[in-house]
């Protein structure tokens, strides 16, 4: 079982960049080839926010017109770039979106694990929140199948990283709440998540908490205090979860530019103990 995540697509109407330097949607339709060209292809594909930069339907068209080419199973979640409003009028007849009036989540078993997604927006904010009928959702989700290994996914990180204008905008209310929740629930493999646009993990509640690159634009890694926040054009990646008997859930990142190789391991002649 392999679970493909991307985040932070941040779809632009076409024809205009993100940020007025970023060909974000060149960028996903690359992000979308390399995982098709991967073989075995995954089993489902998570995207965890910012599927949008506006939030305009404009533009969840054009993610709609990408996405059902893949032919596996998509699951989304909002993140503080999107609008449940617009994301609600081109995608709610999506086979997998979530049944919440108010909120776009999702839980789904996928063979040996489960999927559970999670809606941290706060509308018209940077920063990520979880009200009481999330976070009681949230605990139900999990109650219901306390023994299948779970992926949680979320748009906004629960914890610090050290970036300090992305932590002024990691998920603030109800942090501590989601933490005592996680904790209680073993079976939560990982907590995955977007937002912050570099690849970072930790230990958090019991478990491994991670935040995936995104398909586009990176943030600068700075991590001094008071650095002004800014975006770099480092690689593209995304993050591959395989569930592998014997093992359990492994986490690998796949980057999506093309690089020389593949190139055999053929030792030179002359190399000591070359046959």
């Amino acid at each position: 079982m392999q679970i493909a995540h991307l985040t932070d697509l941040h779809i632009r109407p076409r024809g205009k960049p993100a940020y007025r330097v970023v060909e974000v949607n060149m960028m996903l339709a690359r992000a979308l080839a390399t995982l098709k060209a991967l073989d075995p292809l995954p089993d489902a594909l998570v995207l965890s926010g910012d599927l949008t930069d506006c939030g305009l339907a404009e533009e969840y068209a054009l993610l709609r017109g990408l996405l059902e080419s893949l032919g596996m199973p998509v699951y989304l979640i909002p993140g503080n770039h999107d609008r449940r409003e617009a994301l609600r009028e081109v995608f709610g007849d999506w086979p997998t979106f979530g049944d919440d009036p108010q909120f776009i989540d999702f839980a789904a078993d996928l063979g040996p694990v489960r999927v559970v997604g999670v809606d941290t927006v706060v509308p018209g904010h940077g920063h990520g929140a979880l009200c009481a009928h999330r976070l009681q959702r949230l605990e139900t989700t999990l109650a219901q199948a306390p023994d299948k290994p779970t992926l949680v996914f979320l748009h906004h990180p629960p914890f610090i990283c050290g970036i300090e204008h992305m932590d002024r905008i990691r998920l603030l209310d109800g942090a501590e709440e989601l933490q005592r929740i996680i904790a209680a629930n073993p079976q939560v493999e990982r907590v995955l998540t977007g937002h912050h646009h570099r690849p970072i993990q930790t230990r958090w509640a019991g478990t491994i908490a991670q935040i995936a690159p995104s398909v586009a634009h990176q943030v600068e890694f700075r991590l001094d205090p008071g650095a002004e926040g800014a975006l770099v054009l480092e690689p593209p990646a995304f993050l591959i979860h395989a569930w592998i008997e014997g093992t359990g859930l492994v986490s690998h990142q796949v980057y999506v530019e093309r690089y020389p190789g593949p190139h055999p391991f053929v030792l030179d002649a002359d190399y000591p103990g070359a046959s």
